[in-house]
């Protein structure tokens, strides 16, 4: 499970990003970048909640 802390923390480097998207010209590109910027936000938080990724995906565990 990941932490509160670390969910903040991923937050917050998406904070700035977010905020640049005021300035964007139509709303499409607003929502579209919106989107985006969730999007992986959603990834990351999900594959720290589950585990880390190993370096080689290839290789099988010892347990």
């Amino acid at each position: 499970m990941i932490a509160k802390s670390e969910f903040l923390k991923l937050a917050e480097a998406k904070y700035e990003e977010i905020q640049k998207l005021e300035g964007t010209p139509s709303f499409y590109d607003y929502e579209k970048g919106f989107d985006e910027l969730w999007t992986e936000l959603g990834r990351k938080v999900f594959e720290k909640s589950i585990s880390e990724i190993p370096v080689d995906r290839r290789k099988k565990n010892a347990e």
